[in-house]
């Protein structure tokens, strides 16, 4: 069986999370505005090629294709990767700006099997002392959520890192795809405002 994953995540954002996906046999769609290909260094990486006017990088067993869409039309962003998904998306991982998440996850949701589990990234709320994720857009579906805070939580002060995003986005796919049920983790902390 294809095990299909959608996966909703600016330009190149989570390209490391695609290529874990492929690497174990999932082909991934990525729609967004501008192409942002698996790494050339890579040495399971064969060569980029076109097919039906998206790129693709095949990896392992599984592929990963691209798909040129924009947040802010979400009914064609839908269209384009369902044509490119050819069946219905085994798991959806979502890092979708605020302003478009509502209605990006609402037009790819008939996209989804009955049984995708999701994962949403999302930033830690920046106000109030206490960190409240929203509530998961699909609560039928058990959702990995993650918050992302601004600087790291092992190295006091640094920013969070693109790398230590990718393993806990990674990881949190990992028990999405694992049948964990509904759950938060927080990657960072949120910077701390000095009020005069």
């Amino acid at each position: 069986m294809t095990r299909r994953a959608l996966l909703l995540a600016g330009t190149g954002m989570l390209r490391g999370v695609a290529r874990e996906l492929a690497v174990d046999g999932w082909d991934v769609v990525l729609p967004s505005r501008r192409y942002a290909p698996i790494p050339e260094g890579d040495p399971e990486l064969r060569a980029v090629r076109w097919t039906a006017g998206n790129r693709y990088t095949p990896v392992g067993p599984g592929r990963a294709t691209w798909v040129q869409a924009q947040w802010d039309e979400p009914a064609e962003l839908a269209g384009k990767a369902g044509e490119v998904l050819a069946g219905p998306a085994h798991l959806l991982v979502a890092w979708v700006h605020e302003a478009y998440r509502e209605a990006v996850l609402a037009a790819v949701e008939p996209l989804l099997s009955n049984a995708a589990p999701v994962v949403e990234v999302t930033g830690i709320p920046a106000h109030g002392d206490v960190v409240e994720p929203p509530d998961p857009h699909f609560p039928h579906r058990p959702t990995q959520q993650v918050l992302l805070g601004s600087t790291s939580d092992v190295a006091a002060g640094r920013p969070l890192r693109h790398e230590e995003i990718e393993e806990g986005v990674l990881e949190a796919v990992r028990r999405a795809i694992d049948g964990r049920p509904t759950s938060v983790h927080q990657l960072g902390e949120r910077r701390t405002v000095r009020r005069p």
